[in-house]
């Protein structure tokens, strides 16, 4: 079990799992429908995947715990076919470098020790494959305890 042993961990729900391939922030319905139209337009072939290792953003001043994928290719396929369609349309360009990845825990003012202790213990870790079939379009709403994410489309691989 990957959950605990890190103080100040806000861990993620198991539903609340997802790998964020492109994120495009707050948009009009114009620029919504925009998108929508561009992301429908999208193929990519379904692939297998497994979660596999673990890491942290932020360093010395972590702030997430997160799994990593055991075959990035896919995954890095369909955000360069995301970041190409929604450049397309007007959206400014994502700067920060893509790090396929699936968030685990929020963290708030955890001792970096224990980060540290927490990631050598899991080092190891990989999931059972699993198919993915589809990328979805996501709203979220941020609350005291963690975004609330609803699935406004799904977007079929084939």
């Amino acid at each position: 079990m990957l959950q605990g042993g890190v103080p100040g961990a806000n861990w993620q729900t198991r539903e609340r799992f997802h790998i964020t391939l492109r994120f495009i922030g707050e948009v009009d319905g114009h620029v919504a429908g925009d998108i929508d139209d561009v992301l429908s337009a999208i193929t990519a072939p379904r692939f297998r995947l497994a979660l596999k290792g673990v890491g942290e953003f932020g360093g010395r001043h972590p702030r997430a715990l997160w799994a990593g994928v055991s075959n990035p290719e896919p995954v890095e396929h369909i955000n360069r076919k995301i970041e190409t369609a929604l450049q397309r349309i007007g959206l400014p360009a994502e700067e920060r470098k893509f790090t396929p990845h699936v968030t685990l825990a929020k963290l708030r003012a955890s001792p970096h020790g224990r980060v540290v202790e927490w990631l050598t213990g899991h080092a190891l870790f990989s999931s059972v494959e699993f198919d993915v079939r589809q990328f979805e379009l996501y709203s979220s709403t941020l609350t005291p305890n963690g975004s609330i994410y609803v699935v406004e489309r799904f977007y079929p691989l084939q």
